[in-house]
């Protein structure tokens, strides 16, 4: 990498600078390339000189680092030098340094001088002093031969001295295979040359024909696997392949860039790790570079005009060559000024010129690092900025108009393609403010903003809304823009700031907002609160009085009072209240639909399903909007999801021609994991929990939670599961906690402790049954009497089946059904003709459900309790398809029992290792993993044993690693 460093840094003539001060030595992605060097050192008769290039931030410095090492390990002597900016004026200084080093090795050795020469340092300075290069030559080729082998390691080569250069090519044109030259330089593609010194900045170093044959080595941008890897390298996780393409888009491979926006993004916490992934936090802002980095450092010393045309082109470069005269307008620089500042900054590498047709001139310029070019822009003030912007956005209207011709001889604005087009304009109209015309600039931002809806990728949807309102100063209008910026922040996943817009806009509501829309955003307001877990608030807005002291209507207050009953847990006082108020709320079409969906959900929770069957066959109302229609339908498929209910989702998203993508993340997971889609539903799920997104309303509550638990569970991660479990434990106050004990109970009963989990089941029922509670109590129940049944206990079971066939005749749901086919074969006599049936009833039920884990499990009870031993076959294939690596061990376990065939020995083997590498970065020692594995310790010891020896892995350490970066399990490279 570039050095950067100054010509104030204390190397004077005869010293020897090194390059240990601030350096980064780990490379990454150059593997190629020091491969290339490898073979140039091991060959005897090739080249005495390597020069390696490459631009500003491509990582010289670590490169040259890495072939000092190289040639250290080849017993070379390393003589390390680095050049700075003023070397270039002081003729033969690096010839001078060369010798210096080799004297002071000398000392430190005590190695002589040759024979007949007493005193070659008196030869170089007489040579040096006559401006003899010849003789210098000769005297440096001596000087390194009887120091060899020896190496010249010479970073930063283009502020070399020329007379230096020439010398050290003689030298490399004559020196034995014992003297090595390594020399880095700057090379930087395009531009025309440093006006200012007349000295071509932007090409390498380059040596006279008499230094031979010498080996260029470039150092390319990283590619997007590489920044894969220095991501996984720096979190020490696998990185999310967004993160990946936010990197690469900001830095576009420069290596100093991508360090030097991972290191701002640590610093704020901006990259979360989930599950071993990592991800970039929901609305992670750019940072902005320090002034100590090496890319504005650059940008400093080159002074004016090139910082201020750089920080005018920030702004408008994206308008081609238009922008040079725009920034001449709006920087007061002429266009001579900034022609020249452009062609520096070209020189220096900090900016690229874009070709245009036919030899027809630059079609513009662009910024070689986008991130240096938002620390540019971010460095102006509000006032530059909005003047600057303004510019650009008056050439774009003009050009839109056909006006341009008319005020200005040059060609009208055009946006370069390499511009974002979508967003360039809005950003801009953003930024100008008051200092364009406002009425147009709020209804394009508008325009622009319902365009990007919903924004999922948060290109500008929200900033543009409220960038909207910041311009229009009429109240009424006003207040609906405000409107608009608080379902925009709902819809991008900003809950608080939507709340907080909806309170505004409900303590002094004018005429335009309608009643369906104070409904809506008093509802809003509710979800908001729940969203980030306020519950005393939630607990005061269940009360009258909070909603008497705003100006609402009742069937605005009303629906929404009760609506925050419900969300607290107090289902019974949010029923009552929505029933004796349903005149109120139930005329209006649009008003009726929350309450109606909050009743259906109320009544399940009590165990009730009648009222959600209707509502699922009744048709919406076609004249509602399409907000409306698309958050109901996202509601009540929820409610289906959260039942287990996957066919009567599937259909009633294709009824309302909904795709499933476009369902909220959290229902999008359930989704998921009911399909059995687990990599996907993981990968969904990762980045919700790294983004704080994963926020699903009571009684769903915690399914997200169990979810995520249950799969990381059956792909061998019990601590993560527990892990996952506990932190979502008390975080909502009021309600009770039924999916998170069953999913306890399973980590727990896989870890060896089943008195643990038959306690917290029957907590579990307990504290249901004290609410009047009844939804996904049939998953405790059946869970507590497989667990009972396990340890002989048929008798302690016997209520749990009772429970589980009321439950079944009461709700019809077909999970229920199931679970109580499974849990009664299971209490009665293994083998017995009565279970047989229970189970062949079950395993038609299980595939008519079309969920492809729950069938697994269906079809493995079933050969165990004397079925077909055949099923495990297709039990191990649907296990397959999940991902679940723990319930496929096991099932191998079952299918050897019954004297079955695995199929896959080699895949078998590695879903083995992998399990165990899996359970070690879980960090389960040998009697947990046996305990998890149903072995004895001996067999996991053996079995570590030989994964170490096939690796070359050398310690669990290692494991957890090459685990957490995603990399196989092969040796490290070393």
């Amino acid at each position: 990498m570039d050095s950067g460093r100054g010509a104030d840094t204390g190397v004077v003539r005869g010293a020897t600078a090194t390059w240990t001060d601030g350096a980064s030595w780990q490379l990454v992605g150059r593997e190629q390339e020091l491969a290339e060097l490898e073979r140039c050192l091991d060959d005897p008769d090739g080249p005495g000189l390597v020069l390696v290039h490459g631009e500003r931030g491509a990582g010289r410095s670590a490169f040259a680092h890495a072939a000092a090492e190289r040639l250290a390990a080849r017993d070379h002597v390393v003589l390390p030098l680095v050049c700075v900016r003023g070397d270039q004026d002081r003729p033969l200084l690096l010839a001078l340094r060369v010798v210096t080093a080799v004297r002071e090795h000398r000392s430190v050795t005590g190695r002589q001088p040759a024979a007949g020469r007493a005193n070659p340092e008196a030869e170089v300075l007489a040579a040096a002093e006559r401006g003899d290069r010849a003789a210098l030559a000769d005297a440096l080729l001596f000087a390194l031969t009887h120091a060899a082998p020896v190496a010249v390691v010479v970073d930063d080569a283009q502020y070399a001295d020329v007379a230096s250069l020439g010398v050290l090519g003689a030298v490399a044109a004559r020196c034995p295979p014992e003297v090595r030259l390594v020399i880095t330089s700057v090379r930087h593609t395009g531009g025309t040359g440093d006006a200012a010194s007349g000295r071509r900045q932007d090409q390498a170093v380059g040596l006279p024909a008499e230094a031979g044959t010498a080996r260029t080595i470039a150092l390319p941008r990283l590619t997007r696997p590489q920044l894969a890897d220095m991501v996984a390298r720096r979190s020490q996780a696998a990185p999310d392949p967004a993160l990946v393409a936010r990197v690469l888009g900001l830095t576009r491979g420069i290596p100093a860039a991508a360090d030097a926006l991972l290191t701002e993004w640590s610093r704020r916490d901006a990259v979360r790790i989930a599950d071993g992934h990592a991800f970039l936090a929901a609305s992670a802002p750019v940072p902005v570079l320090p002034d100590e980095d090496r890319f504005m450092r650059a940008l400093h010393e080159l002074g004016e005009p090139c910082r201020t045309t750089a920080a005018a082109l920030s702004v408008l470069w994206p308008l081609g060559r238009t922008a040079v005269a725009l920034v001449a307008g709006s920087t007061g620089l002429s266009d001579q000024e900034v022609g020249d500042g452009v062609r520096r900054l070209i020189a220096a590498g900090l900016l690229d010129e874009l070709p245009g047709e036919d030899g027809g001139g630059p079609r513009g310029w662009v910024f070689r690092s986008p991130l240096m070019e938002h620390a540019t822009r971010e460095r102006l003030g509000p006032l530059e900025r909005a003047r600057m912007s303004a510019a650009a956005v008056e050439a774009l209207w003009a050009a839109r108009d056909g006006t341009a011709a008319a005020t200005s001889p040059r060609r009208p604005a055009v946006l370069l393609e390499e511009a974002d087009t979508v967003t360039y304009l809005p950003e801009r109209m953003a930024d100008a403010g008051v200092l364009i015309d406002r009425e147009r600039a709020a209804a394009e931002l508008t325009a622009a903003a319902e365009a990007l809806h919903p924004d999922p990728e948060d290109r500008g949807m929200l900033r543009w809304f409220r960038a909207a309102l910041r311009l229009i100063e009429e109240p009424a209008a006003r207040e609906l823009a405000l409107l608009r910026c608080v379902k925009a922040a709902w819809v991008v996943g900003d809950h608080p700031a939507a709340g907080q817009a909806a309170e505004t806009i409900l303590r002094d509501p004018s005429d335009v907002v309608s009643g369906p829309d104070l409904h809506e955003l008093a509802a809003l307001q509710v979800v908001a609160v729940t969203s980030v877990k306020d519950w005393p608030h939630l607990s005061r807005m269940g009360a009258a009085e909070w909603w008497d002291r705003l100006p609402l209507p009742p069937e605005a207050a009303l629906p929404a009072r009760a609506l925050a009953l419900c969300m607290s847990g107090r289902w019974p006082e949010g029923l009552d209240l929505f029933s004796r108020t349903e005149p109120v709320w139930r005329p209006d079409p649009h008003i009726r639909l929350i309450p109606e969906l909050a009743q259906a959900v109320g009544n399940l929770v009590q165990g009730r399903t009648d009222m959600l069957a209707r509502a699922l066959e009744t048709p919406p109302d076609p004249g509602l909007p399409p907000e409306a229609l698309y958050s109901i339908a996202a509601g009540y498929t929820l409610q289906l999801l959260g039942n287990a209910d996957l066919c009567g989702a599937m259909d009633l998203l294709k009824d309302r021609g909904m795709p499933p993508e476009a369902l909220p993340p959290t229902s999008h997971f359930l989704l998921l994991h009911l399909q059995g889609r687990w990599d996907d539903a993981l990968a969904l799920a990762r980045g919700m929990v790294a983004k704080d997104q994963a926020f699903i309303a009571p009684p769903q509550h915690h399914l997200f939670a169990a979810g995520t638990a249950a799969i990381l569970l059956a792909r061998g991660k019990p601590t993560g599961a527990a892990r996952l479990i506990a932190g979502e434990r008390g975080t909502h106050e009021g309600h009770v906690e039924i999916f998170l004990d069953v999913a306890e109970a399973a980590v727990l009963r896989t870890m060896g402790r089943p008195d643990a989990a038959d306690r917290i089941l029957r907590r579990g029922l307990r504290e249901a049954d004290a609410r009047g509670y009844v939804y996904g109590t049939d998953e405790l129940a059946a869970a507590l009497a497989m667990l009972r049944a396990e340890d002989g206990r048929a008798d302690a079971a016997a209520g749990c089946l009772r429970r589980l066939e009321e439950l079944a005749g009461r709700t019809g749901s077909g999970r229920t059904r199931l679970l109580h086919l499974l849990a009664s074969a299971r209490v009665r006599r293994q083998g017995s003709g009565a279970a047989r049936e229970l189970l062949h009833e079950a395993v038609e039920l299980a595939r008519s459900r079309c969920q492809p884990y729950e069938t697994a499990v269906t079809l493995v009870a079933a050969a165990g309790d004397a079925g077909p031993p055949e099923l495990l076959h297709e039990a191990y294939e649907l296990y397959g398809e999940t991902g679940s690596l723990l319930s496929r061990f096991h099932t191998r376990a079952a299918m050897r029992e019954a004297g079955l065939t695995v199929p896959g020995r080699r895949q078998a083997a590695a879903e083995n290792e992998q399990l165990l590498a899996t359970l070690v970065t879980e960090g389960l020692a040998n009697r947990q993993i046996a305990t998890v594995l149903r072995l004895s310790q001996d067999a996991v010891a053996n079995r570590l044993s030989r994964l170490f020896a096939r690796t070359g892995l050398r310690s669990r350490t290692e494991i957890v690693s090459a685990m957490l970066t995603g990399n196989p399990l092969t040796a490290p490279d070393l």
